[in-house]
């Protein structure tokens, strides 16, 4: 019988566990993990999640490099003000805090909403980056998992309150261990309850009311009733030097694996790894060859010089039909979406 996915568990690295540190920035304590020496390696989480879920891939990674892995703002043990909680913001946060830490070039990574932040980081500052990989990532079309839709309507906001009531939580967590089991027998009913547990235990952490609102103006800068509000694929070419990883699960049923087909048209040279049985969070589903694949590409490709002359025409120039590739279809998908109303973040 196949191994599931998540039964794929990797050994403690003595020595390598992550610190949690805060930093105060613009008047806001920022909290992030921190572990290993080398060349520096962002790890962008995704909507309301936080740093604690690169917890079994951050030892591993920080044998050979630092690894950074920040709860954004308004996640895990963050601030959660009334603020700007756009991609746009949240780059500019990672700008801040690893100007604080010294650090002037990253590998950026990003998972699902963290992955429009990491492109977003790409777009505005180009000179600190190294290379990019998105993971599941957010802001490619529309599409996006029916749930998230609906939360981002008002009358959620009154659901989501009953999670507050005494026992409720508890019978949440219960329910998401039901079906991460059922999910690894047999039985397991199809893609579509893949991701139900990890979402559960994104649920679970929301019932506390300043959590909760950070979340709510988190989801509303970057879905709606219609699903995802804005797209990086008209600034896609914008990569077409630095090295770009995409790694997504088949099974993904928040953001379809046709996205990863998508983005890989529309940035010039990328690499696409689509890991078999695996849903939202391929890095927790297959940490192992998630790892394999994340250090092959940090080790097979070269830092990005940045040349703002180049970047300059490119802007002047804009991109154009020979700068996408894959089949005649997904040529017409990048192009269509393109052309739709959703844009990138200013």
């Amino acid at each position: 019988m196949a191994t599931s996915p998540r039964s794929r568990k990797l050994r403690p690295v003595p020595d390598q566990e992550p610190r949690l540190i805060f930093r105060t920035i613009h008047g806001y304590r920022r909290a992030f993990r921190m572990a290993g020496e080398g060349p520096v390696v962002l790890l962008i989480h995704g909507i309301g999640d936080n740093s604690e879920t690169w917890s079994e891939v951050i030892p591993h990674l920080a044998k050979n490099y630092t690894v950074i892995a920040p709860d954004l703002l308004g996640h895990g043990r963050s601030d959660k003000p009334r603020a700007d909680y756009s991609v746009a913001a949240y780059a500019n946060g990672m700008r801040d805090l690893l100007s604080v830490l010294g650090i002037e070039h990253v590998t950026v990574i990003g998972h699902s909403l963290g992955g429009g932040v990491a492109m977003q980081f790409a777009y505005q500052f180009p000179n600190m980056v190294d290379r990019l990989a998105l993971v599941s990532s957010g802001g490619v079309t529309k599409d996006v998992h029916p749930i998230l839709r609906l939360a981002s309507m008002p009358f959620l906001s009154e659901a989501v309150k009953l999670l507050r009531l005494p026992g409720a939580i508890p019978a949440v967590k219960l329910a998401g261990g039901i079906l991460s089991k059922l999910h690894s027998s047999p039985l397991r009913p199809g893609s579509l309850l893949h991701d139900t547990p990890d979402l559960i235990r994104v649920l679970s952490e929301l019932p506390a009311p300043t959590t909760y609102e950070a979340y709510l103006r988190t989801l509303r800068a970057v879905v709606d009733w219609r699903g995802q509000v804005v797209t990086m694929l008209d600034r896609c070419y914008l990569t077409e030097n630095l090295p770009v990883l995409l790694v997504w699960g088949d099974q993904d049923s928040v953001i379809p694996v046709s996205h990863a087909r998508l983005a890989h048209s529309a940035m010039p040279g990328s690499t696409l790894e689509v890991f078999e049985n695996s849903g939202h969070f391929p890095f927790r589903d297959d940490p192992m060859r998630f790892l394999q694949v994340v250090e092959d590409f940090i080790d097979s490709t070269p830092s990005l010089t940045f040349d703002e002359v180049r970047w300059r025409n490119l802007l002047i120039t804009g991109v154009g039909e020979d700068m996408i590739s894959g089949s005649a279809s997904t040529r017409m998908a990048v192009l269509g979406a393109m052309g739709s109303d959703e844009r990138s973040a200013t």
